[in-house]
């Protein structure tokens, strides 16, 4: 089975977190009071960025901005899909000012930005995933964003709730395999919500809270390779027993502000030939 699983080579786009630090709480993870390793962060965002280029993949970076703590967390910066770039309005207002520089650089890379008129938090709730994108809603990202997001990409978007605080985005309860499949942590969504990714993935990968805490659902997937928090054993184990290979990859000082692998990671999806 694991030669079946075919991976795509990606292209992400990256910020080094050479100003990380939790400086104020805007999810149940962020203590101000918990020192931040800065070092270790730098050496961890690093060990992503090498196992992401060893696998084949292309790493773009960003120019981290002093004063944004957040802007580590490059998922949330914009969503990408066929070469058009929808961007964030943060929900936080400490955060709104982390857009500034990444329009900059879409723009200096030859992309339009899209403006959008309601919260919407980019990839940390907006998944694209083949036929359409899965949107969440609920703490960040509103309902208003994912009209927007249907009507600007003309893809159908598929609104889940989500409803548990330490699974504020999309991103951290739910995260694609491939075209056709998906991991998720049913108790993140409302009970509808869990209904339509049960009718839409009858044979998804369902992960525990434990390996969900362990942000094993902030994972990246290239069809083939996981890259995934080393806390979720059982999900890796789930995983391999699938055909899928897990790449561990520590991130766990990024934990500390609610955020892991993908949320360090914006992919940049281009036309589709």
């Amino acid at each position: 089975m694991p030669d079946s699983r075919v991976p795509r080579r990606r292209r992400y786009l990256v910020c080094e977190p050479r100003h990380f630090a939790v400086q104020y709480a805007i999810n149940p993870w962020m203590r101000p009071d918990e020192p931040v390793d800065v070092l270790r962060a730098v050496d961890q965002w690093q060990a992503l960025v090498d196992a992401y280029r060893a696998h084949g993949h292309t790493v773009d970076t960003v120019k981290p901005v002093p004063g944004l703590p957040d802007m580590v967390f490059a998922a949330n910066a914009a969503v990408v899909v066929d070469g058009r770039v929808f961007g964030s309005l943060f929900h936080a207002p400490e955060r709104r000012p982390e857009s500034v520089p990444y329009e900059a650089w879409f723009k200096a890379a030859g992309y339009e930005v899209y403006h959008p008129e309601s919260v919407c938090e980019g990839e940390g709730d907006l998944v694209p995933a083949g036929r359409w994108i899965l949107a969440g809603t609920g703490f960040r990202t509103t309902r208003e964003a994912h009209s927007e997001v249907q009507e600007y990409f003309g893809t159908p978007v598929i609104s889940l709730t989500l409803v548990d605080p330490y699974f504020y985005h999309l991103d951290t309860a739910l995260f694609v395999l491939d075209e056709e499949n998906i991991v998720y942590y049913p108790e993140a969504f409302s009970p509808g919500s869990r209904e339509v990714l049960a009718r839409l993935y009858p044979d998804a990968v369902l992960a525990t809270r434990e390996d969900a805490m362990a942000f094993g659902l902030n994972s990246v997937s290239d069809g083939r390779h996981v890259f995934i928090s080393p806390g979720a054993t059982a999900l890796a184990e789930q995983l391999s027993g699938r055909g899928y290979v897990p790449v561990p990859v520590d991130l766990s000082e990024f934990q500390k502000a609610g955020g892991g692998i993908k949320c360090c990671t914006q992919e940049i999806r281009e036309n589709r030939p």
